[in-house]
């Protein structure tokens, strides 16, 4: 943000300096500047434009009379004498910056060697850039020197292994301290980097997973390390930590909590919420504060809450990539939920005070983007942004070998980002899943380049959360009282046969493989919490049927199925829409309340089941949806949805209403599911019970 002090002044572009005085600044007038570099040299400026602004400052700009050394530091002076830093701004999302101070190689961060170890930071902008460390008791500050393309670089002749150390980089008149941005290897709470021998970090043998034919072919669970273990008396030795989530004994295993329980679910994929460090819990005391960690802070090192010593850099290396293996091991992949769009304080992001303003979405006048409401938006347009990205998400799948990133308000992203990303993960990992938050956000990224929903034709590879189907099934996110499908809007008929067929047959969507489906997710009420409100007045047991009955939707429609965690046995947070900060008693997993709603945890099991049997519940393409997916009706009340791919055919009947219904097959069908238990095994005509699911295979019993 710009005139907060009474004298600024940015360069934003090689031959343009825009200064602004406070009208209480000597009048916000002066009829000549200069600037001066460090070497006492002069660079004389000509006023191009004076305009006043209505905010009581005038805006001046001013154009170079010499040549501009980008990292030189510049003190402008105008006719009084007076003195403020021109600060490198707009400049650095300039064409000629680029092609300047572009660096290509992998060698950023530490390269580490007992016999040495080399530090390389890119700071284009900085007069100078020291590295800080601790050895043997005593500190010491050295120097990097400055090389091409805006790389400072370093080299040390001595074994610096288990060091800590920071850097101290006097950019735009001051002096920053910083961790460093490229290493994943970090103290507790951002407090330093810390220099490891990779050869002494322990990382489980990958296992190979039998490939996904498609993204359908994925069930997701989005879960959340702390959530998962934070409920007293289920047996786990390290609750809320990276080993207590795949921790089990027999007690997990006699009550079935924890990864017992994950295990017992059937599901493909679980999707972790951000297990990367994020800035609003304090990792020496992780229990005074709650929170999901939508607030990133280092995007290459793990979250020391989770750790079981959060001082230990190494540790919870070791610790996340044992919970990769375990997961792996049971048959489980792991997605990862990625905050790529804001940072937690933008004034103290490491990258932020290497290259000030490089790597946050600013206009020409410098003012923020912010599309994501958190003040900051990240630009990932600039070549070593987009780089640095891409970089990180090679290095999160190669270490750790996950299966698959969730983009968090993936709109304030650019389409071609996404695209890179999944080209390189998909190298690694052909099976990769990429996919995120479409929302079309208002930020500076123009529409017609957003990751967005409205753009999925120009990603091929990369998936969205369809908030159609969330509106249509589940009803209103943002109005508690308005119903969707499944909770007694019949009438929302044609809408739902459109989300049941991935939003494919209307042109919304041009694969399923691109369309996550869901009616609870982390953010918002949950699902048990909406009907409490749309369904007011309803028994129990009708709401755990109503459950039940999106949870089938989700299940059963085309496109990819994605289920919160306790969605499949109505979590509750206490009627709150919002929880992310509001500690373990409204987020932890209930295992006691799953028991009393065992009924929708067996169905969602046994519905999990019929998915992964069934192909004609997993067509990966338009084509196939054209070919093998039917609507049919009973008086417009319930959906009859019939799938076929080769031999396998099915037919779904979803019932939202209060009234049971018949409907007559032209050929024998056998029961897969039942949950109004009206059916026999084998049958032409089907009863489709008030509140029920139903669903059939033909062809068994000939």
């Amino acid at each position: 943000m710009r005139m907060k002090e009474p004298y600024e002044a940015y360069l934003d572009d090689y031959n343009c300096l825009d200064v602004y005085m406070s009208k209480n600044f000597f009048g916000g007038e002066s009829r000549i500047f200069h600037m001066k570099d460090t070497k006492n040299r002069i660079i004389p400026l000509t006023i191009q434009s004076r305009c006043d602004l209505y905010n009581g400052f005038t805006h001046y700009q001013l154009s170079l009379n010499g040549t501009l050394n980008v990292g030189e530091e510049y003190l402008v002076f105008d006719e009084h004498c007076k003195t403020c830093v021109a600060k490198y701004s707009h400049i650095v999302k300039t064409e000629r910056f680029a092609k300047e101070f572009t660096y290509d190689k992998d060698d950023l961060g530490v390269t580490y060697t007992p016999k040495q170890t080399t530090f390389k930071v890119w700071a284009p902008t900085a007069l100078s850039v020291s590295v800080g460390y601790v050895l043997n008791g005593h500190k010491q500050v050295v120097a990097l020197k400055r090389e091409e393309h805006g790389v400072f670089a370093l080299t040390i002749k001595k074994d610096l292994n288990g060091v800590h150390y920071s850097y101290l980089v006097r950019v735009n008149g001051e002096y920053k301290g910083v961790t460093d941005p490229y290493t994943c290897f970090t103290g507790a709470n951002s407090q330093y980097s810390v220099i490891v021998d990779p050869k002494t970090v322990k990382l489980p043998e990958k296992i190979k997973m039998k490939p996904m034919g498609s993204e359908c072919d994925a069930i997701i669970y989005e879960a959340s390390i702390r959530d998962m273990t934070s409920q007293t008396g289920i047996g786990v030795t390290h609750p809320k930590k990276f080993v207590g989530f795949t921790e089990e004994n027999e007690i997990t295993k006699a009550h079935n909590t924890g990864f017992s329980y994950l295990k017992s679910l059937g599901i493909t994929h679980v999707q972790l919420m951000p297990v990367f460090d994020f800035g609003s819990v304090d990792e020496i005391y992780p229990n005074i504060f709650y929170n999901w960690g939508y607030d990133p802070v280092q995007y290459r090192c793990l979250e020391g809450a989770y750790s079981l010593d959060p001082n230990n850099a190494k540790l919870r290396i070791e610790e996340f990539a044992k919970l990769v293996h375990d997961c792996h091991k049971a048959g489980i992949r792991v997605n990862l939920d990625l905050v790529f769009n804001h940072v937690y304080v933008k004034e103290y992001f490491a990258l932020e005070n290497m290259v000030p303003d490089y790597y946050f979405l600013m206009n020409r006048e410098g003012e923020f983007s912010n599309g994501s409401f958190c003040g900051n938006d990240i630009d990932t347009q600039p070549i070593m942004a987009r780089k640095y990205f891409i970089d990180t998400c090679k290095q999160i799948v190669e270490m750790f070998d996950v299966d698959g990133f969730r983009f968090d308000l993936m709109g304030i992203l650019d389409y071609n980002l996404m695209n890179e990303i999944s080209a390189e993960c998909k190298k690694i990992k052909p099976d990769f899943m990429i996919y995120g938050e479409g929302w079309n956000m208002p930020s500076f990224v123009t529409e017609e380049i957003r990751a967005s929903q409205l753009n999925q034709a120009k990603m091929p590879h990369v998936g969205h959360f369809s908030d159609r189907f969330r509106e249509v099934v589940r009803g209103s996110n943002q109005e508690l009282s308005r119903k969707g499908f499944a909770s007694g809007q019949a009438d929302l008929f044609y809408q739902v046969q459109c989300c049941m067929a991935a939003s494919c047959l209307d042109h919304v969507f041009d694969s399923p493989t691109k369309v996550v489906n869901y009616v609870e997710c982390h953010d918002n009420h949950t699902l048990w919490d909406k009907n409490r409100v749309c369904c007011h007045g309803e028994s129990r047991d009708l709401r755990e049927k109503r459950q039940i009955l999106a949870n089938a939707m989700v299940l059963l429609a085309q496109g990819i199925p994605f289920i919160h965690c306790g969605q499949e046995f109505g979590r509750t947070k206490q009627n709150l829409g919002n929880t992310y900060n509001r500690s373990d008693n409204y987020n932890r997993v209930d295992y006691q309340r799953r028991d009393h709603h065992i009924e929708i945890v067996e169905r969602t099991k046994e519905l999990i089941e019929i998915r992964k049997k069934h192909p004609c519940f997993r067509l990966s393409t338009t084509e196939e949806i054209e070919a093998g997916v039917q609507f049919d009706s009973i008086y417009d009340q319930v959906l009859v949805y019939a799938c076929q791919k080769g031999d396998d055919h099915c037919v779904a009947f979803f019932n939202p209403t209060n009234i049971p219904y018949d409907y007559h097959l032209d050929q024998e069908a056998t029961v897969l599911f039942d949950n109004g238990t009206c059916n026999a095994l084998n049958t032409y005509d089907i009863h489709i019970a008030a509140f029920s699911v139903v669903v059939c295979q033909f062809g068994l019993t000939a």
